[in-house]
């Protein structure tokens, strides 16, 4: 088989979210953070035909990347990457040496809070990040408006940055930690439960996040 630039572009995110990955049979690839704060799923083009894991996702993707659109040949305990001309092979690890995610997708429940994330407001709160330096991010509801700040709740006079997302009834304040938020260029359908944990699904795809809040998030005060 051969690798699709839309699966390489999952890996590459997942890689960011942890170093290791478990490759299940079929299209389906999904991911944890060693802290188990989150969670990624996502429906690829390619399908699988064997189950393995890679302890360094950087270093398959970058022996991918040594050869032209290479053909993946799967054996019982490592893959080989082929082209015309070179032949690399890849070992695979055992999937004890490093975190999992669970075998099914988090119980969601019930949010409080809904709105829509455009590629623009992601990739400007994402600018103000780096800039800024600023340690979190938080959804919050106030004097009717939903906004994207980057804060330090530890840090009163830090510097802020704001995004308006729209309309709200309620006030809250949802904290992210800044790493946190490893999702992908896109629009995103975003929901987020008072009780710790929030989901991001990207809008027209198959890829969605569950991220966990921290415990200085508020709702209703």
């Amino acid at each position: 088989m051969k690798l699709n630039e839309q699966t390489i572009a999952v890996l590459k995110n997942f890689s960011e979210i942890n170093q290791s990955l478990e490759f299940k049979t079929g299209n389906l690839l999904r991911t944890v953070s060693p802290q188990k704060n989150i969670l990624a799923s996502a429906e690829v083009p390619d399908k699988f035909p064997v189950e393995f894991s890679v302890y360094e996702l950087n270093k398959f993707l970058g022996v991918h990347g040594l050869m032209t659109n290479p053909e993946l040949e799967f054996h019982e305990k490592h893959l080989t990457f082929s082209d015309s001309i070179r032949e690399a092979g890849y070992v695979y690890c055992e999937t004890s040496m490093f975190v999992t995610p669970p075998e099914k997708d988090i119980s969601f429940p019930d949010p409080e809070i809904k709105f829509d994330l455009t590629e623009t407001d992601l990739e400007n709160i994402m600018k103000a990040a780096s800039v800024l330096d600023t340690p979190e991010i938080a959804v919050i509801g106030h004097d009717g408006k939903i906004k994207l700040v980057m804060i330090d709740t530890a840090n009163a006079s830090s510097d802020t940055f704001s995004v308006e997302l729209g309309d709200t009834s309620d006030t809250y304040r949802m904290v992210f930690k800044t790493e946190n938020f490893k999702m992908m260029k896109g629009n995103y359908e975003v929901a987020i439960s008072s009780k710790g944990i929030s989901h991001f699904k990207l809008k027209g795809g198959n890829l969605q996040y569950w991220i966990a809040t921290e415990a200085t998030s508020n709702y209703g005060s």
